[in-house]
């Protein structure tokens, strides 16, 4: 379950970036996650709620942006979303599609108190 020391880095972040901000209290964290990247949402929460107990994290929300994969059409340029990697552009029908958004593992904010 990588979901565990993926959480434990975003706690590592989130609290090594508190003090620049004079928070002492994180509130909310936001991720955005792309359906590529494997992640299991739960899970994620669920590691984020047991490892954050008893430190300046605990109770906060975690929120999760999930993001879509899409594609875009080398040939014509077409973006669009990919239902599986097989998908051909739905414009043209290439195959030759580059992966433009569903790979991202991002804190995107946070936000609490001081």
């Amino acid at each position: 379950m990588h979901e565990v020391s993926l959480i434990e880095n975003v706690i590592k972040i989130v609290v090594a970036e508190m003090p620049k901000y004079n928070i002492t209290r994180v509130e909310t964290i936001t991720l955005r996650i792309g359906e590529m990247s494997q992640v299991v949402p739960d899970a994620l929460v669920f590691g984020f709620e047991v490892l954050s107990k008893g430190t300046a994290l605990e109770g906060a929300r975690l929120i999760i942006e999930n993001v879509p994969t899409k594609g875009c059409c080398k040939g014509c340029g077409k973006e669009f979303v990919i239902g599986d990697l097989f998908d051909v552009c739905p414009e043209c029908g290439e195959t030759n599609i580059e992966i433009i958004s569903g790979k991202e593992l991002e804190i995107v904010e946070f936000e609490g108190s001081s």
